[in-house]
């Protein structure tokens, strides 16, 4: 099977505006003694809750992902490779780039607090590195079940994602039904959406793959749109669920923390409409500039992915801590005419931020071809891979929950868990394949459909 531009397209405009949302929900407050803050948007200014419905596009990423890792995952299983090979060679691609770039984060704001730097700014710079972290480990987590729903889907098909979407609709019913406070249990319970939500999208990507959504027409993209935008409305409408598709501090239900029934009907919704407009964008990719373009935000996506709100921290060093920036006042109309200069301002800054981490890049893009594990290893290597895999996701989750110096400290234990996982995740190579020959023999021919 060829490769298919549009699932690349997906995750570039994913990337595209995850990178916008974040930018244009942090704004900047200087107060008279000098100091920075930055206030909640969607809790200062309920009405940009709305603005959300655009910017959550989470669902794309796991729908492109499940499109991609079915084929990687077959073509891998049917080359003699294994589950912990393919998993394993997929978590160091991730790992790698979010370690270095965590390590160098944890870095700077551990020398900073030495040389005594305030602890509230610690924790609000760790804060806003570690914004977007939620989505690794649960990413990971999807990633390593991969064999395992792939295989449901080659005996079940389109059922399989059915079942979880009813599961996890009555899971996030449950969780709005009791609110909060919640116990541990329903809490636990709650938290199993994070698999059952997003699996539902990874599930019909494989759908997707394999032409169950498509081959028809656009009959089921159009009634997977429709369906899920209006359960969605209902939702939140005069149903218990806020419009937000982003946590805002206080309210009482998330659509996010655990992801509730209203993000599930979003989630199908969004699936719907990105198959329903598929072709139109397959005939604009046709033309090279387009192609080119999709091409190299995609080349850069993870770089882009991570580093993105360093463009602020210097902005903000630049333009707010020196007292250069206009600062009319917050959510007023001319903050907002200031949105677009700001925006302006951090993409030239991001494409300069880019620029110079070329070279660790290339380092890190060296490093994985020499310590991915092999495809078919086995045994104890194995045991190694889903060892590092589970240490990761703890230490990723805690970033995501807590940033990277909550309170204004450095959370060691969990710098020291990824970067643990990692080294785990990178052992396994010397074990090669269950044939004994190179590791990286199927890993070259897997690699770049996966990315």
């Amino acid at each position: 099977m060829s490769r298919d531009r549009y699932v690349d397209f997906l995750r570039a405009w994913a990337i595209l505006l995850v990178v916008l949302g974040h930018w244009l929900i942090t704004g900047l407050v200087r107060h008279p003694d000098g100091t920075l803050t930055a206030p909640e948007m969607l809790l200062t200014l309920p009405w940009t809750q709305w603005l959300t419905l655009g910017f959550q596009i989470m669902p794309l990423f796991f729908l492109a992902g499940g499109h991609a890792a079915g084929g990687s995952w077959a073509r891998s299983r049917d080359a003699g490779g294994s589950a912990a090979g393919w998993v394993g060679q997929r978590a160091v691609r991730l790992l790698l780039p979010t370690a270095a770039y965590s390590g160098l984060v944890l870095l700077v704001l551990g020398v900073c607090g030495a040389l005594g730097v305030d602890p509230a700014t610690l924790a609000l710079v760790g804060w806003a590195m570690a914004m977007q972290f939620w989505f690794l480990p649960v990413y990971m987590l999807v990633s390593a079940l991969t064999p395992a729903l792939y295989a449901l889907h080659e005996r079940w098909g389109p059922r399989v994602p059915v079942v979880m979407g009813v599961v996890g609709f009555g899971v996030g019913a449950l969780v709005a039904a009791v609110g909060p406070p919640r116990t541990g249990l329903v809490e636990a319970v709650g938290a199993v959406n994070y698999l059952l939500v997003w699996g539902v999208v990874y599930q019909l990507g494989f759908c997707w793959r394999d032409g169950l959504l498509t081959d028809g027409g656009r009959t089921v993209p159009v009634a997977l749109a429709l369906a899920g935008g209006a359960v969605f409305a209902v939702l939140v409408g005069p149903g218990p669920f806020p419009v937000s598709l982003i946590l805002v501090t206080g309210q009482g239900l998330s659509n996010t923390d655990p992801p509730s029934a209203a993000m599930l009907a979003w989630a199908v919704a969004q699936v719907g409409v990105a198959l329903w407009i598929a072709p139109a964008v397959r005939r604009a990719l046709e033309r090279d500039r387009v192609e080119r373009a999709v091409r190299v935000l995609g080349a850069g996506s993870m770089t882009l992915y991570l580093w993105h709100m360093l463009p602020v921290l210097i902005v903000a060093a630049a333009f707010y801590l020196t007292g250069l920036a206009p600062e009319p006042g917050y959510g007023s109309a001319d903050w907002w005419a200031l949105r677009a200069p700001w925006l302006l301002v951090l993409g030239v800054v991001l494409a300069g931020v880019v620029r110079a981490l070329r070279p660790l890049e290339r380092w890190l893009a060296s490093v994985e071809r020499a310590v991915r594990p092999g495809a078919g290893i086995r045994g104890a290597a194995a045991w190694r891979v889903w060892a590092g895999l589970g240490v990761s996701v703890c230490a990723l989750t805690y970033f995501a929950g807590h940033g990277f110096a909550h309170g204004g400290a450095i959370p060691v234990p969990a710098a020291v868990g990824l970067g643990a996982g990692t080294a785990l995740l990178a052992l396994p190579r010397r074990g090669g394949d269950r044939n004994g020959a190179r590791p990286d023999v199927h890993a070259r021919d897997g690699r770049a459909p996966a990315r």
